[in-house]
């Protein structure tokens, strides 16, 4: 089989873990192939994602590497095992990667937490919200790949809709909720579905007022998506230039912190939703 030309954000992430633990064993590719019986380019495609590596190979890989932390391989062999296309794969050359790995992301992950100050949250958009964010887009976007964008958007939002949803927690700064994307009436709509969402049990929206004062972070839009064990966690980052994916140790500790302050700050469940409540009669 040929090696990937284009690995996923989450083949990607594998690759980097299988590095890490050889890195810690204190052996190199050339050591590593050797106790596979195979060739040092081999190790390095599969740490680089663009070789598929199976859960097998995965688990004599960790005993090699004299790895004991069994959720940490267990939960490594598991991102080998998905081979169904699933249903972002239909936007594969017509969207950025970056945004299919998004959706990927949210897929896998465990629980969600979002922190957002001048847009709303993806997975909590409306159609007509999110078709006048992406008609924004400097430089515009032709009509198609907007409703492209759309469709995408909302697709994602199956994930808090299915068996077994991750638990998702959105902060959102009040500086977002008022503004008025595409209207009093399509903002009313928008506001009135978060405040819908909100009421599921699974989903906590809460609100940071402008009477909170300085937060962490403010002007960054961070998606913080728990993996099965901490250590597989990721932070998405969003940006006019497209995603960042960070999944460092110290760059997930920080963003932990970063989220606890920003919930601290928000509004409590109930007061939150009174809140939008109020935000939206004044439209």
């Amino acid at each position: 089989m040929p090696p990937r030309t284009t690995p996923t954000a989450r083949q990607l992430r594998l690759g980097v873990e299988l590095r890490k633990l050889r890195e810690h064993a204190g052996l190199t590719a050339t050591d590593a192939a050797a106790l596979l019986g195979t060739e040092r380019t081999k190790i390095s495609n599969i740490e680089t994602g663009r070789f598929g590596v199976s859960a097998a190979r995965v688990r004599r890989l960790a005993s090699h590497y004299d790895c004991s932390d069994t959720n940490l391989i267990e939960a490594l062999a598991d991102m080998t095992g998905e081979r169904k296309r699933q249903w972002w794969e239909v936007y594969r050359e017509i969207l950025p990667a970056a945004l299919l790995d998004l959706a990927e992301l949210e897929h896998h992950a465990s629980a969600l937490r979002s922190a957002q100050f001048m847009h709303l949250p993806g997975l909590l958009q409306t159609h007509d919200h999110a078709r006048v964010v992406f008609q924004q887009v400097v430089p515009s976007l032709p009509p198609p790949e907007v409703e492209h964008r759309v469709s995408h958007r909302v697709k994602r939002q199956a994930v808090l809709f299915r068996e077994s949803p991750p638990a998702y927690t959105a902060v959102i700064h009040e500086a977002a909720l008022r503004m008025r994307f595409g209207g009093r009436s399509t903002t009313r709509t928008q506001l009135q579905h978060i405040l819908n969402m909100s009421e599921h049990d699974h989903i906590s929206v809460l609100v940071v007022p402008f009477a909170a004062g300085a937060i962490p972070g403010s002007g960054q839009s961070v998606l913080y998506a728990a993996g099965p064990i901490p250590q597989l966690d990721t932070v998405q980052l969003d940006s006019e230039h497209g995603s960042v994916f960070l999944d460092a140790d110290a760059q997930l500790a920080r963003y932990r912190i970063f989220m606890d302050r920003t919930e601290k700050a928000a509004l409590k469940e109930d007061e939150s939703r009174d809140f939008i409540r109020a935000i939206a009669q004044d439209l």
